[in-house]
């Protein structure tokens, strides 16, 4: 239903409070889940070095789609224990059906991508292979030693030998994980200790596992379903674990002579996701209990790791902070005050309460703060304004603010891993959808910013980057970044692929992939249109796409689509539409709302039925969930809201576009059972329409008067809302791509067909 993320770090908090299980964090950058951004490198990178996340993609109040059994039908009736008993196995029954006819379609369907599926794997092999050519995994440096994780091999380098003379600790196959990845790695201080996470890409619970360094590192202990971990002091290691997608008690556990393990807090109130994070100077360990809109922080001194935590500010409704620590001060990023955007604020470790917050920096309106990070004298910011990236470097000594805008074509920023918060240097690395990651530095004592040297990889020149603002229905400009070839010709002819989300505060997802520069190289327009409810303009720009404002995301959208084909951006007839998870709640309503701006839609693992999953307070996440889309149950004006835009209540006898919907039989955010109901539903809204325009009718052909769209559920047996292995990643990529050039490329080519839908 929607994306949520491991919100061990301050940037998945930035991108929204719902910290339910989430797969992100400031070394992977929030990745929604969004469509044709799945492909992952080979290689098992270490994830989340001081913060931790998934393999792909997730932010602050944010999601990854969250554990779903619902059922299509309306109304809230209570049913006997024995009428239960009975609508569940004839519901079973029908799911087991409904998943057989689908897979049985696909299987005769699929044939006739056979061959472009292949040659599109071919090519994103090969642009892969072009431009990993420089990717590594994290590195962690502590004092002298360097360690990494490459191949699924935990090493360790010496700083001044180089990583030739690298030595292997362990792996995971030696674990007896082979089929696991490595998801976080926390070294303890003196380094006697490494706690590491594997997650399996069918599972959403991870296994942390503590290694007792050494000549011979041996297993110290294994921990099942565990999220997040920070180490407190030298043999002192706290956790939270994760049940029913939810993380609600802190654990501590020692391995002194005295081994044990003790409840250090829990979270009574469903609406809240507790992780644990580690200040900079480690004098801190913090545990973070949030929601979507409000926050509550408790202090562990890990010089006195045994204590009770100390309580930093009582949760206030709607009010949010994150907590950093300098020379006996607390520095807060919180929501407090007006504007209801992020500040940069201080108080005494002794006195922490927010009448004692005193103001450091605030940001401009509508500047979306993307990540932060401490050091001993300054801290940096990296924000989002009107579409460009800047860093502002602000001095804890001279008390001045820096800012430096970033080279214009950067859509995304990667902050590399710091432990040591005395560096003199901060490493980044920016990137776009159709730019390999570059690496960059800022030195503190230069006071400049460095392009570090790399070796060259082939890299497009070509490519043009237009940002556009789009006016909605209520007069709001909402942005529209577009990439295009600059050599294509009469780009209204050109394929068009929109993207969208608009969800939870999180931005869509714009770092590089193959894919993309494929699309580009072979003359496609990419569009993404970050319209609200996303995070793109900071905390306001979310809170006019959540609850009773979720159609303006629709308006929005209509409006971007609109002015790309006005703008000469393609047309109607060669647009495509892609989203994922809780993306697909606004693609859906557009699809049934305006299914002539389109032509086709890919869509993901998609949120699809919205009214009645916020009707079931069972589900795990339903409960926290009101604070995005409302709750129906109790309140009819919103129940009537929600059903005036959720897809599936919204599905009427029209020409609809073609629709490729890939699922995961083992999804736990985003249940195969809602989204086998739509597309039946679908195809049969279709069908009726058809049959009431032309008594003949052959399905998946254009005959004169009548155009069938191709409904397409592919089912997949492994993968998952989160992670993907390479290949599983590859075969999905290539069956959209296939889908859609097949789809764009019949209407393209009008003499292959009488007539288009009207």
């Amino acid at each position: 239903m929607r994306a949520r993320m491991c919100c061990a770090g301050l940037r998945n908090l930035l991108q929204g409070l719902s910290f339910g299980a989430k797969y992100y964090s400031k070394h992977n950058p929030p990745q929604t889940v969004c469509l044709f951004s799945k492909i992952a490198p080979k290689k098992c990178h270490i994830l989340g070095c001081s913060k931790s996340t998934c393999t792909h993609r997730t932010a602050p109040p944010g999601s990854i789609l969250p554990c779903r059994f619902f059922s299509c039908k309306e109304g809230t009736k209570v049913l006997s224990k024995k009428k239960q008993n009975t609508s569940m196995v004839t519901s079973e029954l029908l799911h087991k059906n409904l998943l057989k006819s689908e897979q049985k379609n696909w299987n005769n369907i699929s044939p006739r991508y056979k061959t472009m599926i292949k040659r599109i794997k071919e090519k994103l092999e090969e642009l892969h292979n072009m431009y990993t050519l420089n990717s590594r995994s994290p590195r962690i440096r502590f004092g002298e030693n360097v360690y990494f994780e490459e191949n699924g091999c935990i090493f360790l380098a010496k700083v001044d030998d180089g990583e030739g003379n690298a030595k292997i600790l362990f792996s995971i196959e030696d674990l007896g994980f082979s089929d696991a990845f490595i998801q976080r790695i926390r070294i303890s201080p003196d380094q006697r200790y490494m706690a590491i996470s594997l997650k399996s890409e069918n599972s959403e619970e991870a296994t942390c596992i503590i290694m007792k360094l050494g000549n011979l590192p041996v297993v110290e202990k294994v921990i099942p379903s565990v999220f997040s971990f920070e180490w407190a002091a030298n043999d002192v290691l706290y956790y939270t674990v994760q049940k029913n997608l939810k993380c609600q008690n802190v654990f501590m556990t020692t391995f002194t002579y005295q081994k044990h393990t003790k409840l250090v807090y829990t979270e009574q109130d469903a609406r809240f996701f507790v992780d644990l994070y580690c200040t900079k100077d480690r004098r801190f360990l913090t545990i973070n209990s949030n929601s979507k809109t409000t926050s509550e922080v408790w202090l562990v001194d890990c010089r006195h790791p045994f204590e009770s935590p100390a309580l930093v500010q009582a949760r206030t409704t709607g009010l949010m902070y994150h907590v950093e620590h300098r020379k006996d001060q607390l520095y807060i990023l919180t929501t407090y005050g007006e504007p209801a955007e992020y500040k940069l604020m201080k108080a005494p470790v002794a006195s922490s309460g927010k009448e004692n917050w005193q103001l450091v920096y605030a940001l401009e309106w509508k500047t979306k703060l993307v990540d932060f990070e401490m050091f001993s004298d300054d801290c940096i910011m990296f924000l989002k304004n009107a579409g460009h990236l800047y860093l502002n470097v602000i001095s804890f000594v001279s008390h001045s603010v820096q800012s430096i805008k970033l080279p214009t074509w950067a859509c995304e920023f990667e902050l590399e891993s710091h432990p040591e918060h005395t560096t003199s240097t901060c490493y980044f690395q920016l990137s776009s959808p159709v730019h390999p990651p570059k690496r960059f530095a800022y030195s503190f004592k230069e006071n400049n910013l460095i392009e570090q040297a790399v070796q060259e990889v082939p890299i497009i020149t070509n490519c043009h980057t237009t940002r556009l603002l789009a006016k909605s229905k209520d007069e709001t400009l909402v942005p529209i970044t577009v990439f295009h070839n600059k050599n294509s010709k009469e780009l209204h002819r050109r394929p068009l692929l929109v993207h969208v989300y608009g969800a939870y505060g999180i931005d869509l997802n714009m770092s590089f992939k193959e894919e993309k520069l494929m699309l580009i190289e072979e003359g496609w327009i990419l569009a993404y249109c970050h319209v609200r409810g996303g995070g793109e303009q900071g905390l306001s720009w979310h809170r006019d796409g959540c609850q009773y404002n979720k159609l303006k995301g629709l308006h929005d959208l209509r409006a971007c689509i609109t002015l790309l084909h006005q703008e000469g951006f393609s047309q109607p007839k060669h647009t495509a539409l892609a989203a994922a998870s809780a993306g697909g709640v606004l693609a859906g309503a557009l699809c049934n709302t305006d299914p002539a701006l389109l032509r086709a839609m890919v869509l993901q693992a998609p949120f699809v039925d919205v009214l009645n999953t916020m009707m079931k307070t069972h589900l795990p996440l339903t409960i926290e969930e009101q604070e995005e889309w409302g709750n129906p149950l109790e309140d009819e004006k919103c129940m009537k809201y929600i059903k005036s835009y959720c897809p599936y209540q919204n599905i009427k006898p029209q020409c609809y576009p073609s629709v490729f919907i890939t699922a995961y039989e083992n999804d736990e955010r985003v249940p195969l059972t809602g989204i086998l109901q739509y597309v039946q539903k679908l195809r049969k809204a279709a069908l009726d329409h058809a049959s009431r325009t032309s008594k003949k009718v052959i399905i998946s052909f254009i005959v004169p008067g009548n155009w069938i769209p191709n409904i397409i559920l592919d089912v997949q047996a492994n993968g998952s809302h989160c992670d993907s292995s390479w290949e599983h990643s590859l075969n999905e990529v290539a069956r959209h791509f296939a889908f859609l050039n097949r789809e764009l490329e019949e209407v393209c080519h009008p003499q292959h067909h009488s007539k288009s839908c009207k």
